[in-house]
């Protein structure tokens, strides 16, 4: 057997990577990185672990959202603030009406790199590489912005830096506390049906608040009133950017990729002899596997086996993609992969991401996503998974809390008329907090079904 270090992927085939024209120039940005102090540390990554297990074990319910790619024109306090609120939102109700803790994890601080499914873009003739993300190139079709630019490395850890640092601001100084929950209501809130369910479930919270401070229980004397836990994840894609963040624990001497709390492989990386389950494999954070409609159950059951020999509960993550038509299908959807996973007693999170089988070309050429699409995939997925007598345990959203018109449909409709008038996203198209709003209405009603 090779010995795994945190450049043993370099010795393996690999995929969706850029070529950086000056290799010298790549070394230099990554040395420098190697010096750069962490973004997180290896007992958050443990904490979520602990929480994952709990998830595996059906007693939780894993919340992950943010954005499709983060943006270095869109940086700024008020987005991050307003994306940890629309979660914030989303996890009180799901935990209210479902009646479970919901560990909440975005998709933030680091989010930069996107798989392509070609390496090139050809518009009027011309023929550019792909858009890959802020991490790697720029988004204008022009030759100077499509070179990859090792540079884009610094940028993006200097941007995912202050970003941790305004969460973990958000999380434990205030805007957290079950008090302020009316006042998580974003400010462009649609006054509509969903919106009305949330004031109304606001107000219970608040009389059952002032019940627990009667009998004494206050956010002073209860951390977990006034504060709560959150955690960042993103694709682990551009390996070297990896590689550089990847340290070793002082406490326990195993490895962790300190650039998040948890990674993931995409559906595109999944190869069992690639580069990139060979480098998830050495890491000891909490990870997570893509797997759309082409996975098959034995290749499932290897990767699994690859990336947690030790069959530890919280180790990992599969994140079905399926799309709506798809994801029950005995045949090709999400039973047969459950049924094998069930079979060898692995011990998993089973997640949902009910938006990339469900994106379309709209009428005027925009990619989008109807919300009716989203929900039923996501009711789909919690039928499944009651037939199979297993727990769904997750969701992972593209979203964002900002007023954006890039999914069709939803309570407050969005036509495709309206695409054009808030249309944001760099990459992928992302519910608004109205339309996530909506879906967590749906997962705690499917939770507490669960229960009963």
């Amino acid at each position: 057997m090779s010995i795994w270090s945190p450049a043993s992927w370099r010795d393996k085939p690999i995929l969706q990577q850029p070529t950086y024209p000056n290799e010298e120039a790549l070394n230099q940005v990554l040395h420098e990185l190697r010096n750069y102090p962490p973004l997180v540390f290896a007992g958050e990554a443990r904490s979520l672990k602990s929480q994952l297990a709990n998830v595996a074990n059906g007693e939780a319910f894993l919340l992950q959202g943010g954005d499709c790619a983060e943006s270095f024109s869109e940086f700024g306090a008020a987005n991050i603030r307003d994306t940890f609120k629309a979660l914030l939102q989303m996890a009180v109700v799901m935990t209210y009406s479902g009646g479970l803790p919901v560990v909440k994890v975005g998709r933030l601080g680091g989010q930069f790199a996107k798989p392509r499914s070609s390496d090139t873009e050809t518009i009027g003739g011309v023929t550019l590489d792909s858009y890959r993300g802020d991490i790697i190139n720029g988004v204008d079709f022009t030759s100077e912005a499509r070179t990859p630019d090792p540079q884009r490395m610094i940028r993006a850890y200097n941007q995912s830096a202050a970003t941790l640092n305004l969460l973990r601001a958000f999380a434990s100084g205030g805007l957290a506390d079950l008090h302020q929950v009316h006042k998580w209501t974003l400010d462009f809130a649609h006054k509509g049906d969903v919106t009305k369910k949330y004031e109304a479930l606001a107000e219970e919270i608040g009389k059952s608040l002032t019940f627990m401070e009667a009998c004494g229980v206050t956010s002073k004397t209860y951390r977990t009133l006034r504060e709560t836990d959150f955690y960042t994840s993103h694709e682990a894609l551009l390996l070297p950017y990896e590689e550089a963040f990847t340290r070793k624990d002082s406490l326990t001497g195993d490895w962790y990729d300190t650039s998040a709390h948890m990674l993931w492989i995409g559906d595109r990386t999944r190869q069992i002899d690639g580069a990139h389950v060979e480098f998830m494999k050495g890491i000891h954070n909490p990870i997570g596997i893509k797997a759309g409609p082409t996975m098959d159950p034995d290749d499932l059951v290897r990767l699994v086996d690859t990336l947690n020999p030790n069959n530890e509960a919280g180790r990992l993550n599969i994140i079905v993609r399926m799309g709506a038509d798809k994801v029950g299908d005995e045949k090709t959807g999400m039973p047969r992969l459950i049924q094998a996973i069930e079979r060898e007693g692995m011990k998993v999170v089973w997640s949902c991401d009910p938006m990339h089988g469900n994106t379309i070309k709209s009428s005027n050429n925009f990619k989008t996503r109807p919300v009716d699409a989203v929900l039923r995939e996501m009711k789909q997925f919690f039928q499944v998974h009651k037939s199979e007598g297993t727990f769904g345990g997750g969701v992972h959203l593209e979203m964002t809390g900002k007023d954006v018109t890039e999914c069709i449909g939803g309570s407050f409709v969005v036509t495709e008329e309206d695409l054009s008038s808030r249309y944001h996203t760099h990459c992928d198209p992302r519910l608004n907090a109205d339309q996530a709003l909506e879906l967590a209405f749906l997962i705690a009603d499917s939770l507490k079904e669960a229960k009963q």
